[in-house]
C-alpha cells in the first residue's frame, strides 16, 4: 500500500461530578428538557461562573495516571463561536495552559505494544443540544447539558490504522472508568470521540490535510468511519484532486462520512483568557494528595499479573480491560491461589462468553468469584472433568441447588472415575472387544489410539479421568 493513514483522536470524557463545572445545577442524565439549566447555564446578564473543584481534581487524577505534567497555574479561556445551543456565544475551555500537558497511553495491537503520545487534556463546559426530530419546520434547544464538565483528551497523530485508533479509544475508556472520573456510558454521551484523519504517501514525513469526524459514540462506528474516510481521501488524491480541510459527520446507515462545515483553526475561535475566572493554582500538596488516593493503575496491574501469576501479556491485558473484571479475577485467585491460569481461562472464556450472550456486565454476573473458585477446585483435584465442569457451570449460572458446585456434582452424578483398578477393568474390556484397532495401532496407525480412547470414555459415560485413561491405555498397548 503506497498510502499511510495518520490518525489523532480528541476524546470528550464527561466527568463524574454531581454538579456542573461552573454552576450547582445537576448533571444527572435523562431529565426533561431545560429542567437542569440554571441562570448560569442560561448565561443570564450579571451571572458569574464558579469553578467546580471536583472537576479539577478529576483532571489531575487523569494527568497523574498518564504520566503527564500538571500545569500550575492553569488558565481558562473563552472559545468564541455562535451556535443556537451555546447561550453565551462562547464556550469556557482551556487553550495555552490546560490542567494536563503531555502524557502517554500504551496500547496493545496484534500482540505488540505501541505508545500513543498525548498533547493535552483540558477542562471545558459542554454545550446544549439541538433537537430536530420532534418539531416540524423548527428546532428545539435543550440546555440540560450546558455547563456539564468535560475533559477533552487530545492525542498526537500517532495512530496508523483504525485498529490502533480503536485500541487507543478502548484503553482510554477503560482508564477513565478505572480511576473513577467518568462512567464511560457512550449511549448517554459520556464518552465521545472525534477522529482527525489524513493520508500521505508512505515514507514521507509531511502530514496530509486532515478532516475531523465528529461525535463518534461507539468503537464500531469509530473504526468504520476512519476506514471510509481514509478510502475517500485516497480516491480523491489518486484521481488528481486535493483534500479540503473540513469537519464531517459519519452516517452509520449509509456507512459514509459527509461534510458538516469547513474546519476551523484555533485563530477562528479568538481564544482569550476568561476575565471572570482566576488562574487555577494547583499546589504540590494537592497533587500528592490526589496521587496517594489513586488505585493501582491498569499497566501496573498488568505487569504484576505477568510477574506474580506467570500470565501472558495478552491474558493480563484482557483481565485488566476493566477494573471490575480485574477485581473479579483477584477475588477468585484469593480462593484458589495456585490456579491463576485456570481462573484466567474461565473468566476470559465461559464467564465472558455468557456475559456477552446476555448483554450484562461482570458486576451483574450470577456466579460470584468464590463460587467460580469452588468449581475450579473440583477440576484441579480431579473430582470432575473439564467437560463436566461446563455442565456444573450452567447449573451455577441458572441458580440451581443454591449455587453450590459440590451439591450439583453430586446430584447430577458428574464425579470423575479416578480409581485405577476401575479404569483398568474398562480398558481391558475395550481392548478385548477391539482386537482389530489394537492391531492397527501396533502397526503404526495413531488414529486407532484415539478411537480406543473414545470407546473407553463412551463405556464410562464420559466420567473416566482422561489423563489416566490415556496413560493406562498407552502402557498396555506399548507394554
Amino acid at each position: 500500500m503506497q498510502w499511510e493513514i495518520v490518525i489523532g483522536l480528541e476524546v470528550h470524557a464527561q466527568l463524574s461530578t454531581h454538579s456542573k463545572i461552573f454552576s450547582g445545577a445537576s448533571t444527572a442524565y435523562g431529565a426533561p428538557p431545560n429542567t437542569q439549566a440554571c441562570v448560569i447555564d442560561l448565561a443570564l446578564p450579571g451571572v458569574l461562573p464558579v469553578l467546580n473543584k471536583g472537576a479539577v481534581e478529576r483532571a489531575i487524577k487523569f494527568g497523574l495516571s498518564v504520566g503527564a505534567k500538571i500545569n500550575s497555574p492553569s488558565i481558562f479561556a473563552r472559545k468564541n463561536y455562535f451556535y443556537p445551543d451555546l447561550p453565551k456565544g462562547y464556550q469556557i475551555s482551556q487553550y495555552e495552559l490546560p490542567v494536563v500537558q503531555g502524557g502517554t497511553i500504551a496500547i496493545q495491537v496484534d500482540g505488540a505494544e505501541k505508545i500513543v503520545r498525548l498533547t493535552r487534556a483540558h477542562l471545558e463546559e459542554d454545550a446544549g443540544k439541538s433537537l430536530h426530530e420532534d418539531f416540524h419546520g423548527m428546532s428545539g434547544i435543550d440546555l440540560n447539558r450546558a455547563g456539564t464538565p468535560l475533559l477533552e483528551i487530545v492525542s498526537e497523530p500517532d495512530m496508523r490504522s483504525s485498529a490502533e485508533a480503536v485500541a487507543y479509544a478502548k484503553t482510554l475508556h477503560a482508564l477513565v472508568r478505572w480511576i473513577g472520573i467518568c462512567d464511560g456510558n457512550m449511549q448517554e454521551g459520556s464518552f465521545r470521540c472525534d477522529a482527525n484523519v489524513s493520508v500521505r504517501p508512505r515514507g514521507t514525513e509531511k502530514l496530509g490535510t486532515r478532516c475531523e469526524i465528529k461525535n463518534l459514540n461507539s468503537f464500531r462506528f469509530l473504526e468504520k468511519a476512519i476506514d471510509y474516510e481514509a478510502r475517500r481521501q485516497i480516491e480523491i488524491l489518486e484521481d488528481g484532486g486535493s483534500i479540503r480541510q473540513e469537519t464531517r459527520l459519519y452516517d452509520a446507515n449509509k456507512d459514509e462520512t459527509r461534510t458538516m462545515r469547513s474546519k476551523e483553526d484555533a485563530n477562528d475561535y479568538r481564544y482569550f483568557p476568561d476575565p471572570d475566572l482566576l488562574p487555577v493554582e494547583i499546589s504540590t500538596s494537592w497533587i500528592e494528595q490526589v496521587k496517594s488516593a489513586l488505585p493501582e493503575l491498569p499497566q501496573a496491574r498488568r505487569d504484576r499479573y505477568v510477574s506474580e501469576f506467570a500470565l501472558s501479556a495478552y491474558d493480563a491485558a484482557v483481565l485488566t480491560g476493566s477494573r471490575e473484571m480485574a477485581d473479579y479475577f483477584e477475588a477468585a485467585i484469593r480462593e484458589l491461589p495456585t490456579q491463576a491460569k485456570l481462573c484466567a481461562n474461565w473468566i476470559m472464556g465461559e464467564i465472558s462468553a455468557q456475559l456477552n450472550k446476555e448483554g450484562i456486565d461482570i458486576t451483574a454476573c450470577p456466579i460470584n468469584p468464590a463460587q467460580l473458585a469452588a468449581l475450579l477446585k473440583r477440576i484441579g483435584d480431579g473430582t470432575i472433568s473439564g467437560k463436566a465442569a461446563k455442565t456444573v457451570f450452567e447449573s451455577l449460572w441458572n441458580g440451581e441447588l443454591d449455587k453450590n458446585a459440590d451439591a450439583i456434582i453430586e446430584a447430577k452424578g458428574l464425579k470423575q472415575i479416578s480409581d485405577d483398578s476401575a479404569i483398568e477393568k474398562i480398558v481391558d474390556q475395550v481392548l478385548a472387544a477391539n482386537a482389530q484397532q489394537v492391531a492397527d495401532y501396533r502397526a503404526g496407525k495413531e488414529k486407532a489410539f484415539n478411537s480406543l480412547v473414545g470407546q473407553i470414555m463412551k463405556a464410562t459415560q464420559g466420567k473416566a479421568n482422561p489423563a489416566q485413561v490415556n496413560a493406562m491405555l498407552k502402557k498396555k498397548l506399548d507394554g
